[in-house]
């Protein structure tokens, strides 16, 4: 995020990707409420790249957010088919039947838009403490119902696998048919208790990426796959306009974990 548009078109292209997942939200590349005049400007350079903007990355979770459908209008214009939609908490102070029934409502709501922007939401299964989703089954739960061509999934291993070390080939059939997007990247357990999450390079940690792609194979995914680069990177991780490490640098550690999931695509 600390280049513009034409920039990050040809870091991008450079490091070897296919396209872009742009952040649309607060502090992403295009600020939700500049959304109907920079989210064109940003496609256009990416697509005079030669790349592709299959999806996008939004803090929407609610259909009455001033910015939600100027986001959702410009992104069916622009003919970006998914976006990840934001987060839905728990909350310690209200019932945990109340949080689903409310992410269900908000849901509706937004498969409701996306039906009229020829748009589709995925919801990415976020690992920590609150998160809902999370555990996959209140996901399942407050979908029922919603067509999953409208409101779908964005499945990241590397969560699924924090949450559920074993367990997450079954997370990943309850969801399966709603997975339309995937998130890479990798996770190792750290600190002196070895209880602490440590993002790392793929391959490198504990998301069985290889197993993975062998129980997708049955079925027939073919939707965009997001690199996700959350390991220290001199603060480009986090977004920083300013990062510590150099062009080079950073480009290197993209080309890098790029090359090891096309080798697992590829096995």
């Amino acid at each position: 995020q600390w280049l513009d548009f034409k920039g990050l078109a040809e870091f991008a292209a450079e490091v070897g990707f296919d396209g872009v997942d742009l952040t649309v939200r607060p502090g992403g590349h295009v600020p939700p409420e500049r959304a109907r005049d920079d989210l064109p400007k940003a496609v256009e350079e990416i697509r005079k790249a030669g790349l592709v903007v299959p999806t996008i990355t939004t803090a929407i979770n609610s259909a009455g957010d001033p910015n939600t459908k100027a986001i959702l209008e410009t992104a069916g214009s622009l003919g970006i088919r998914y976006y990840r939609l934001g987060y839905f908490r728990y909350s310690d102070d209200e019932p945990v039947t109340m949080a689903l029934s409310h992410a269900k409502t908000e849901l509706s709501k937004l498969a409701d838009l996306n039906k009229q922007f020829g748009v589709c939401g995925d919801y990415q299964n976020h690992a920590g403490t609150n998160y809902f989703g999370a555990s996959i089954w209140d996901l399942v739960k407050a979908t029922e119902g919603i067509s999953p061509d409208l409101i779908g999934s964005q499945f990241d291993l590397r969560h699924a696998t924090v949450e559920g070390a074993q367990s997450w080939p079954i997370d990943f059939r309850m969801i399966a048919n709603r997975v339309h997007t995937l998130v890479a990247k990798d996770f190792r357990w750290g600190g002196a208790e070895k209880t602490k999450v440590e993002n790392c390079p793929l391959g490198e940690g504990m998301a069985d990426f290889p197993s993975f792609f062998k129980l997708l194979n049955k079925k027939d995914f073919s939707g965009p796959i997001s690199v996700h680069y959350e390991y220290p990177l001199g603060g480009a991780e986090k977004g920083s306009r300013e990062p510590k490490l150099n062009r080079v640098e950073i480009l290197k550690a993209m080309q890098r974990d790029l090359r090891v999931l096309k080798s697992w695509l590829e096995a």
